[in-house]
């Protein structure tokens, strides 16, 4: 995977990856300042079954370890799922704590 362009548009609160001049794949959040709430992971359906939307999550949890102070909900099925596939990356994610 490496023709491929990672970009954070922070004026439109996603990450995106582009395959050439393709955008194949985006990652909204929102972000408070203190957390990172991945809300949706969506891969063009021509793209699917590449794995562009976990290549996406990696780099974006990779720039959000690297800038350091926030850390990860996800909100998004598939983020949640990613977080279960990779639990070495989870200490970014936020702890819940029981009501």
């Amino acid at each position: 995977m490496t023709d491929l362009r990672f970009t954070h548009e922070s004026d439109a609160s996603r990450y995106t990856l582009h395959r050439g001049d393709d955008l194949v794949s985006v990652l909204d959040y929102r972000d408070d300042g203190r957390t990172v709430a991945m809300t949706r992971a969506y891969t063009v359906p021509s793209f699917r079954g590449h794995g562009y939307a976990g290549e996406l999550v990696d780099r974006a949890v990779a720039e959000l370890e690297r800038a350091g102070g926030r850390t990860v909900i996800p909100v998004c099925w598939y983020v949640a799922d990613w977080f279960t596939a990779n639990p070495g990356r989870g200490d970014i994610l936020t702890s819940r704590r029981s009501a």
